[in-house]
């Protein structure tokens, strides 16, 4: 069957996190003392964790926390939470959220640029289709690349989220795809997995730090749509 159409998930996919954003930061505890490397290495994965709850709410964070990728202002209150959590104070907590949520301290995988290139040229569609609570689009545009994406479907704009099959079927609709003509990428096999559910293809990347996966969109989608990976 002929691919027509990839959806690629957002964070630990075609962009991640680094470390690098919360150690620019200077982040210190109450008392003022510098959150040593393992514990900037714990919140990085705290707040970039695709599924799971990695912290103890209470009852209003863990509200938040189950409706994050639905609302804006969910999503703010639950991750602010997270950082209090791990021993970040108010004002740090608040500054740091917003170089979360700021598209542009996301670092793209090597790969990401040409990968997007290489299916436009080929005139294969993509969507962007992210459990988010913020909008990444602008990741996109400052690097040119927003031509390459026929459609965003970002969780809280259709109000669903991976996996519920609701959000896929909403990226498909916007392309103009067949579920068996589509392949899904992502690093969260639960959430990005789902869909496998509506009939699509699935490959599993690994959400590690950039310098460390130089080519794995390159391999996945090279298996599937036959592009030179190279390109």
């Amino acid at each position: 069957m002929v691919t027509e159409a990839v959806l690629f998930d957002f964070s630990g996919t075609l962009f991640r996190l680094e470390e690098s954003v919360f150690h620019a930061a200077g982040l210190c505890d109450s008392a003022g003392r510098a959150f040593d490397a393992d514990e900037i290495a714990e919140i990085t994965r705290r707040m970039t964790h695709p599924v799971g709850q990695l912290v103890e709410f209470d009852e209003a964070g863990k509200y938040a926390w189950d409706r994050r990728d639905l609302d804006p202002a969910y999503h703010r209150a639950a991750y602010l939470q997270v950082l209090h959590r791990s021993g970040v104070p108010e004002e740090s907590a608040r500054r740091m959220y917003q170089r979360v949520v700021d598209p542009l301290s996301w670092t793209p995988y090597p790969d990401t640029g040409n990968v997007l290139a290489a299916l436009a040229e080929r005139g294969v569609r993509v969507a962007i289709v992210s459990n988010t609570g913020f909008d990444p689009r602008h990741a996109f545009v400052s690097r040119g690349w927003d031509r390459y994406i026929t459609h965003f479907t970002l969780s809280f704009e259709v109000g669903a989220t991976k996996p519920d099959p609701r959000i896929f079927r909403s990226a498909l609709e916007h392309l103009g795809v067949a579920p068996d003509r589509a392949l899904m990428v992502g690093d969260s096999v639960e959430a990005d997995g789902g869909a496998l559910g509506l009939g699509c293809d699935f490959a599993h990347v690994e959400a590690l730090p950039t310098r460390s996966r130089a080519a794995a969109l390159s391999k996945a989608v090279h298996q599937r749509v036959l592009f030179d990976a190279a390109a």
